[in-house]
């Protein structure tokens, strides 16, 4: 590996474990892990790329130590929720700089993308709620409008890197897909009710359909279906909520 200059551990997640090598990222992937999968979140990154948004470039794929790995710029500054935990009464302005680079996302093009849409259907169908709930579900995704913009599908303040210049990153986009907005904005929600900040969930959807100009109504019709989609995981610590908000019939 390289040389010195900031070199260790950054994160550690299931299947994969990230560290940093000198200007460079490398995410290494457990044994097993899917080829298939480790090539196409690579292909992902280097789509999104493709965008001109600010994104850590695909360097590599490789194998480090039998291991499959994925290599990328390594982006230099702190996440929005770095900022936030360390100035938490500035979270509101926080905030709002997170939905304005959500708002340069969701103008971007990536038609060699998978569709967010057939990506559902498959989490449907493969959840754990009745029929009668999955049917909903189904009938509830085919009645919502055909959109094919950028989706990240884990838009959260710790995927966002800002910069000393005041320079905004998007990292992870193993998710990625293309589809409509108002479903990445549906899957942020959830993920600050899921990080236990319903508070910051609440201001995140009201910014954001103030500055999108996005009815209220238009991301709520997502969240069963992301909640849905999330369930998949089967995370026991996740699974009342999710449940709660996949109660379409209630």
């Amino acid at each position: 590996m390289s040389n010195n200059k900031g070199n260790g551990l950054l994160a550690e997640r299931e299947n994969k474990t990230i560290y940093r090598d000198g200007d460079r990222v490398v995410k290494v992937f457990e044994t097993g892990y899917s080829k298939g999968d480790v090539l196409r979140e690579a292909m992902n990154q280097a789509r999104v790329e493709e965008t001109g948004l600010n994104i850590p470039a695909v360097l590599e794929v490789s194998v480090v130590d039998g291991k499959w790995a994925i290599i990328s710029q390594f982006i230099e500054g702190k996440t929005l929720q770095q900022l936030i935990d360390e100035h938490p009464k500035q979270k509101n302005k926080y905030l709002e700089r997170f939905v304005d680079i959500q708002m340069e996302m969701r103008l971007k093009d990536a038609p060699e993308l998978g569709l967010l849409r057939d990506k559902m259907d498959r989490k449907i169908s493969a959840s754990d709620f009745d029929a009668t709930t999955r049917y909903e579900l189904h009938t509830r995704l085919d009645s919502i409008p055909k959109t094919e913009k950028l989706c990240h599908g884990d838009y959260n303040p710790s995927n966002v890197i800002i910069k000393k210049d005041g320079s905004a990153y998007i990292l992870d986009w193993s998710h990625a897909t293309q589809g409509n907005t108002s479903a990445d904005a549906a899957r942020t929600f959830l993920l600050f009710w899921l990080a236990g900040d319903s508070k910051g969930a609440e201001k995140y959807l009201q910014l954001y359909c103030l500055k999108t100009d996005t009815p209220k109504q238009q991301v709520q019709k997502w969240i069963p279906i992301v909640a849905a989609s999330q369930s998949v995981k089967d995370n026991p610590d996740e699974r009342e909520l999710l449940a709660s908000w996949v109660d379409v019939l209630a």
